[in-house]
């Protein structure tokens, strides 16, 4: 590819304008960070006007046929990228069915892989550069990725957003864990590190090789000189089907973080399409952390509560994370059980879950949960109800991240 060659990512950017909007130069931006550049497919002027017969989607907006257009150009070759990003203004109802329709499109009749993104006037190059890491990933280290088989003694850390994790892999087996709340970035790593390498009974001196991935992967990474610091979107996708034996064909992962939530859509272990983030930390393992504190009870205990209640019953909006508290306080106010406020809690989660981030990726089984609110027995009860198919919450589904870690990490044992 492209990239292989000159080591410059090249991405097509499939948008309803955004070069000639505010946020451009954050793309730009978010784009050289992760070494990679935009380029805008060449199309024929000619064929945008008929364009919406080959989706069988007719628009009103020039700029929404003209990335229909890009697309095609994309997926013909007229125009050779190594990835796609296709966004479209959050305002847009009409961009947000011509953007999915575009996604289906390309991950049907190529292998290239997409990211799906709705911008808003604010967003930043921050907001972006997991993202893009995760695309240019793909592409540089797609060999990586296929590795299937963890070799030697490897370990990884996960520093998450609110809790570390660590484990010692050897020979393809987890052989210690630590996990622990994130507190200070490089002590959380120490002390989870500390406790794997304890109850794998060996000594930093005897791990061969280290990865290192989350919101403090480039920190703990310098600091504990990582052979491989990479970001959570391929690292956790590959943990996830890892833990779950389901490296080969198709499967859906699902990851409910501390502060986000991402889903992703893999083929053979690697990352075709994904998205990340949600409207609001009403989605993720903040919301259930707080719930757990206005009933009292604690985090491990909320998810067998909430399989004795039913969300029929309660009302609640988890769209936003002030929201939500509002309707628990009034719910119980009203007499509601904390059981089924519970059950409301799950499914308010993975309602937003589905309505927000399984509308950016084609959702095919297996369906795999992980994250720390997998083990809320609620939450995949809840979103096997909600998709009407089967959940699989794989052991260790906490740890996706540092056993994706350990296992990439092997890759640099056998160079």
């Amino acid at each position: 590819m492209s990239a292989q060659k000159s080591g410059v990512v090249k991405i097509a950017l499939v948008s309803c304008g955004s070069e000639y909007a505010g946020v451009q130069p954050e793309f730009e931006e978010a784009a050289a960070k992760v070494n990679a550049k935009f380029v805008f497919p060449e199309v024929d002027i000619a064929s945008i006007d008929t364009i919406g017969r080959d989706f069988g989607l007719e628009v009103a907006s020039g700029d929404l046929r003209l990335m229909m257009a890009r697309a095609k150009a994309v997926v013909e070759g007229t125009t050779n990228v190594d990835g796609v990003f296709i966004t479209t203004c959050f305002r847009c109802a009409e961009g947000a069915i011509v953007r999915n329709e575009i996604r289906r499109y390309i991950f049907r009749h190529s292998r290239i892989p997409v990211i799906s993104y709705s911008f808003t006037e604010s967003t930043k190059a921050g907001t972006l550069l997991t993202r893009l890491e995760a695309l240019t990933t793909i592409v540089r280290r797609r060999h990586l990725l296929t590795r299937e088989v963890q070799t030697g003694l490897t370990a990884g850390i996960d520093s998450g957003s609110t809790t570390t994790k660590a484990v010692i892999m050897r020979d393809n087996k987890i052989i210690g864990k630590g996990w622990v709340p994130t507190t200070k970035v490089l002590e959380s790593a120490e002390e989870a590190y500390s406790i794997a390498l304890k109850e794998a009974g060996v000594s930093r001196e005897e791990i061969q090789a280290l990865g290192t991935t989350g919101y403090g992967r480039f920190l703990i990474g310098n600091h504990f000189k990582a052979q491989l610091i990479q970001e959570e979107i391929t690292v956790n996708s590959k943990g996830a089907v890892y833990l779950a034996d389901k490296q080969k064909g198709p499967a859906t992962v699902i990851d409910i973080g501390g502060m986000d939530n991402k889903a992703i859509s893999v083929e053979d272990g690697i990352p075709g399409m994904f998205t990340m983030g949600g409207i609001c930390a009403g989605a993720s393992g903040r919301f259930f952390e707080m719930i757990s504190k206005r009933l009292g009870v604690d985090i491990t205990e909320l998810g067998a509560l909430a399989v004795k209640g039913m969300h029929e019953r309660v009302s609640m909006n988890s769209y936003c994370i002030v929201f939500g508290i509002q309707s628990l306080v009034t719910s119980l106010a009203k007499g509601s059980t904390p059981e089924d406020v519970a059950a409301a809690a799950c499914y308010s989660v993975v309602e937003q879950i589905y309505e927000q981030q399984l509308q950016e990726v084609d959702v095919r089984e297996p369906l795999i949960l992980v994250g720390g609110s997998s083990l809320i027995e609620g939450v995949p009860k809840a979103l096997g109800r909600l998709l009407k198919i089967d959940v699989l919450v794989p052991k260790d589904s906490h740890l996706i991240g540092a056993v994706g870690a350990a296992l990439l990490a092997s890759g640099y044992v056998e160079e």
